[in-house]
């Protein structure tokens, strides 16, 4: 996509960010936008990053590693939200500022020892993905295990936990995802009183469903497509 193209598409992402907010009672600043860069190149982080753009989404450690170099001269903020496999753990705590996918406590702890050896850094700041619908493809800690799972994460002296990600089924019908959405938000919610502590963010929301995702309560929302345009095919 062209650099216009980009300029573009920020500009009406930001707007029906803004007027999902407003539908909300919300302030639009409450809102990160993060760019899902995976699959992309250099080029396409760094128009988005020149039309307003700061937080960035990547799914792999390994693509991440073959052109963050094309890129690590832009103060940007550096997401994992793909599956992390263990073996991968510390090679993601030393190059991202935060892993949005903690669904598993070994997991964690490896992140928390990596995170020890970069400790100009400072912490990891960390999200658990819930698994918010019953499909198998699917990761994240089972809610009723949520409680037991947070606290053991805040353990953890070199991890931040800010909040929860959860990512819904893919339907057609965007109503028809908002009971996910706010399921999150409660859950949120709920561990917050539970830990006696804030969980300022909710990262939830995309291309497709964004706006009821705002609408919810998300406070991240991970724009792919709508920003860059159809990945290439893997």
């Amino acid at each position: 996509m062209s650099s216009e193209g980009i300029r573009k598409n920020v500009t009406e992402i930001r707007e029906r960010i803004a007027a999902s907010a407003a539908k909300a009672g919300r302030p639009a600043e409450e809102i990160t936008l993060m760019g899902v860069s995976k699959t992309h190149p250099c080029e396409a982080i760094r128009e988005a990053f020149e039309a307003g753009v700061r937080h960035f989404g990547e799914n792999r450690v390994q693509e991440w590693e073959g052109k963050r170099g094309g890129v690590e001269d832009l103060p940007g903020n550096w997401h994992l939200i793909g599956h992390l496999q263990s073996n991968k753990a510390t090679r993601a705590a030393k190059m991202f500022h935060s892993v949005d996918s903690v669904d598993d406590f070994t997991l964690a702890q490896r992140l928390d020892r990596a995170r020890a050896e970069v400790q100009e850094q400072g912490k990891l700041r960390v999200l658990i993905e819930v698994k918010v619908a019953a499909e198998e493809t699917k990761s994240g800690v089972e809610k009723e295990q949520l409680p037991e799972f947070a606290e053991k994460i805040l353990t953890l002296q070199r991890l931040e936990l800010a909040g929860l990600m959860c990512i819904p089924p893919l339907l057609e019908d965007v109503e028809k995802v908002r009971p996910y959405f706010a399921e999150l938000r409660k859950l949120n919610e709920q561990l917050a009183v539970h830990l006696g502590r804030k969980l300022p963010v909710l990262s939830m929301g995309m291309s497709h469903d964004f706006e009821v995702a705002i609408e919810e309560g998300a406070t991240e929302v991970r724009v792919g497509t709508a920003l860059f345009g159809v990945r290439e095919t893997r």
